[in-house]
């Protein structure tokens, strides 16, 4: 997800227009959700099965996408959008730090496994000395390779680090001289010619035209990776309590979008109905802190 360029003014306007749009609108006539969300199948398509859905029951989901990770929260956080889709909790969580926002999930919708993958080695025991690696750049997410490289033996970190607070700062031992690139999280299946191994959302890996199976060397598993890279749609605190938080819930948790993930890619991301509007309050209280 990289930032706008060019398009960002067009954008911004449309935004604003919207924004005013919800301002006029009466809240128990307004029959009308708007919504920002990342240009990127797992996020579009299954967002289209819900509009479809909802225009059935009477509601119009206005949607615009994107393809950078800053505006959707700004944009929600300003009231200009209902909701956003395009983030897991650990991204939200670290966005409000960094921002001195306040924008919060409302359900979850999936979950995806990332790895350490690669196109020249068959295993982690084959990365040579000095292996170049590469890492997102993002702190959210910079930590979950290094996780993954420690628990295979070949790193030694600060254990008393979360997961989505580590960095390369945090390495105590690296035996093997591993060197670390960072580089943006939408560009890391780009890197793979290039590197010996990468932490690459496996999504990526599989649009790349790589073989998710074949190329990887250490795959996600556990809770302590679940939660905080579950995919949610977020919005302004209180939303979770609106009948439109519920008809959105209803259709992002509906058969039809559980089919349509179980079919993407050979069911590469897991759909999540675990978070709920019922139980998100209490669920980002003890994650956010």
């Amino acid at each position: 997800m990289r930032p706008y360029g060019a398009g960002a003014a067009a954008i911004l306007m449309s935004v604003s227009l919207v924004g005013c749009g919800l301002s006029d609108a009466a809240g128990g006539e307004d029959r009308t959700i708007t919504m920002i969300v990342t240009e990127s199948a797992p996020f579009q398509e299954p967002t289209e099965l819900v509009k479809e859905q909802l225009e059935e029951d009477g509601w119009t989901l206005e949607t615009t996408y994107v393809t950078d990770i800053i505006q959707p929260n700004q944009v929600v956080e300003q009231g200009e959008y209902d909701v956003n889709f395009f983030q897991h909790f650990a991204y939200l969580r670290q966005f409000n730090e960094d921002n001195g926002t306040d924008v919060v999930p409302t359900f979850s919708v999936f979950y995806a496994p990332s790895g350490v993958y690669s196109l020249e080695h068959d295993s982690v025991d084959d990365l040579p000395d000095g292996a170049e690696i590469a890492l997102p750049v993002d702190t959210a997410n910079n930590g979950r390779g290094l996780k993954m490289l420690a628990e295979a033996g070949l790193l030694e970190i600060d254990e008393s680090k979360e997961i989505t607070e580590l960095s390369q700062s945090d390495i105590t031992e690296n035996p093997r001289n591993f060197s670390f690139t960072e580089v943006d999280q939408q560009s890391l299946a780009q890197t793979l010619p290039d590197v010996d191994a990468a932490f690459v959302f496996s999504r990526l890996v599989a649009e790349a035209g790589h073989d998710v199976d074949d190329t990887a060397l250490l795959v996600e598993d556990g809770e302590e990776y679940e939660t905080p890279y579950t995919v949610v749609v977020a919005a302004q605190p209180g939303f979770e309590e609106t009948e439109k938080a519920e008809v959105l819930q209803e259709a992002y948790h509906s058969e039809e979008v559980q089919q349509w993930f179980e079919d993407y890619l050979g069911g590469i991301k897991e759909h999540s109905d675990e978070f709920t509007t019922e139980n998100i309050e209490t669920i980002w209280g003890e994650f956010a802190g």
